[in-house]
């Protein structure tokens, strides 16, 4: 275990009393392995102690190319210099606007966000201002961030039968459960059938292509646009993390399927507070007053902020420059990672196996077929806890879920990684 210094101590004793439960609600820690981040270049991130960790989490996605990039760097920096915020359309924006625009299969037009959370809402917003209807239909165990219609069911306090779903947390209103309906995820035959049943009353259906750590089965995402397409249900992909990582186009690229609406986030915005929701010209209209006289009003302080969207050209400039060999070794290094973990743990006979895909991936310690949500419940929660402080030991830093492999992690790093595994996987087994 690392060492921490009377500087970070300190802080760390500001941040219990300062925030509830010390934390600002995305990592929380037992005290003893607390950390504060100071500073990250690259593969790597440094605490206020000085100590040193192989960072996959990078800030949860975003750091595709990885922390404090030359490119972006420099890329912000002038940004910076020629103003903060205008609260109006700016030349970064367009540009980014139009990038996205060439890049997103279903992008026609695109409104910019500040989080995940907020284009997610504003996606379904339109929707059921669109399709004038207010349900929605939604997965078991998918995250669309926080809002209310998002919070059901994800994850469930009670395993219900389709299509009902339940509150997940604090504050949401009960009526909030009468306008959500849950679907299996990757279950084709149900999905399509309470489709069918409710195609009516719905004003979207909204779905992660890849849900958390589960990859969908061959021809799920298929039946889920053919139904909605039949029907006329807005589609909408929650790409906030699958967008410009599992292709330049993100997943509905590399599966083939193009959805109505799309919302995006992470890498788009460079490491910084950027997310955007882009679809159909028809359905964005619904953001137009001179289109329509009940146009829905999306307003913030910070959309489209030209820092932000700065961070987001220069990234996504990378990464189409490197064209095919950047998600090649996105997809190799994910590969590489994946296979050490299942051969270790297979040597050491512990059930458990990765899911999800090459680019964000994590490993479940279970032996069940994992499919959909339900199919995780199987899982060694514990021992994922522990898996994740003995990496933690070992300068090996991974978020509660996920591995985010990054063009910055280098040969040396995967080698040292795969180290830390072999010592984990082998203080599991004892």
């Amino acid at each position: 275990m690392h060492r921490r210094n009377e500087t970070e101590n300190i802080l760390i004793e500001k941040a219990s009393r300062f925030f509830p439960g010390g934390e600002n609600g995305n990592m929380a820690f037992d005290n003893s392995r607390a950390f504060l981040v100071k500073r990250g270049s690259g593969s790597r991130i440094w605490d206020v102690s000085g100590n040193v960790y192989i960072d996959y989490l990078m800030g949860s996605g975003p750091m595709v190319l990885g922390h404090a990039h030359p490119s972006v760097t420099e890329a912000v920096r002038s940004a910076v210099g020629d103003g903060s915020t205008f609260f109006t359309n700016n030349e970064s924006a367009v540009l980014l606007a139009e990038e996205i625009v060439a890049a997103v299969p279903s992008a026609e037009q695109i409104r910019f966000t500040t989080s995940g959370t907020d284009a997610c809402f504003q996606g379904l917003r339109i929707a059921r201002s669109f399709r004038k209807r207010d349900k929605i239909l939604k997965f078991e165990g998918g995250f669309h961030g926080t809002s209310d219609y998002s919070l059901i069911s994800n994850p469930p306090k009670q395993l219900l039968q389709y299509p009902y779903g339940d509150r997940s947390t604090g504050g949401i209103p009960k009526a909030i459960e009468d306008l959500v309906l849950v679907a299996p995820y990757n279950d084709a035959d149900t999905t399509t059938a309470l489709i069918e049943q409710h195609h009516d009353e719905l004003a979207a259906v909204i779905i992660e292509p890849v849900q958390r750590i589960l990859e969908p089965l061959p021809g799920f995402l298929q039946a889920v646009r053919t139904v909605t397409a039949k029907h006329e249900i807005p589609l909408i992909f929650d790409e906030v993390v699958t967008g410009f990582r599992l292709a330049y186009g993100g997943a509905q690229e590399y599966y083939g399927v193009t959805p109505d609406l799309t919302a995006i986030g992470k890498i788009v915005g460079g490491g910084y507070p950027l997310a955007a929701i882009c679809g159909r010209a028809d359905i964005m209209s619904s953001y137009d007053p001179s289109q329509t006289d009940t146009a829905v009003s999306q307003i913030g302080t910070l959309n489209g902020n030209p820092i932000a969207c700065a961070a987001g050209l220069s990234t996504l400039y990378e990464l189409r420059q490197a064209g095919d060999s950047a998600y090649a070794r996105l997809w190799s290094t994910g590969r590489r990672l994946r296979e050490s973990l299942e051969t270790l743990c297979a040597e050491s006979e512990i059930p458990a196996q990765t899911s999800g895909v090459d680019p964000v991936f994590d490993i479940i310690f279970t032996d069940a077929d994992l499919t959909g949500y339900r199919s995780t419940l199987s899982a060694d929660h514990d021992m994922n806890r522990r898996f994740r402080d003995l990496l933690q030991d070992e300068g090996v830093f991974r978020g509660p879920s996920k591995f985010y492999p990054s063009l910055a992690h280098t040969d040396d790093d995967i080698e040292q990684t795969i180290s830390a595994f072999r010592h984990a996987i082998t203080n599991l087994r004892d």
